[in-house]
């Protein structure tokens, strides 16, 4: 498995922990217990924290971010709160969908009805490390979405490139 702590340069990245990029990476299936928890995979506990923000994400997902990193987030999005449509879109999607909740002494998250409902998430998810976030997604969604990534990863690239 990769590494998910990354030495970088600094000020190339919003968050750093001990001068090193704090980076999630990998995904891991887990299940939501009967309470509406689930489980943090081990290697991104240290970095996400006691305190973590659960909010409505693109695609349908959720976001998991450290207090820290939200907090450099939600400022961006409260600066938008009064900008266009599309803006103040967003910022809403985001900052009335946020949700702060405390990892427990097992690594559990509270993740309320709402938020669950949002992405469609019964019982099996996917936890995903996203950069500087976490993404929590209703297994098959996940499932369906990497698919299609996969198959089209190099229309995407010649994309991308095309943009810079």
């Amino acid at each position: 498995m990769l590494k998910w702590l990354v030495k970088w340069e600094a000020g190339s990245w919003p968050l750093f922990a001990d001068n090193h990029l704090i980076m999630f990476l990998g995904e891991y299936f887990h299940t939501f217990d009967t309470k509406n928890r689930i489980s943090v995979p081990s290697k991104f506990r240290k970095d996400l924290g006691r305190v973590v923000v659960v909010t409505r994400g693109l695609d349908h997902c959720l976001y998991v971010y450290s207090k820290k990193a939200w907090d450099k987030e939600a400022q961006t999005y409260a600066t938008d709160a009064n900008g266009s449509s599309a803006r103040r879109g967003l910022a809403r999607l985001f900052l009335a969908g946020s949700f702060l909740a405390e990892v427990d002494g097992s690594g559990r998250v509270l993740v309320p009805e709402n938020l669950k409902s949002f992405a469609s998430i019964k019982e099996n998810a996917v936890i995903a490390g996203v950069a500087n976030r976490v993404e929590i997604w209703e297994e098959n969604a996940w499932k369906k979405y990497t698919a299609d990534i996969e198959r089209d990863a190099d229309a995407f690239a010649e994309k991308v490139g095309d943009i810079k």
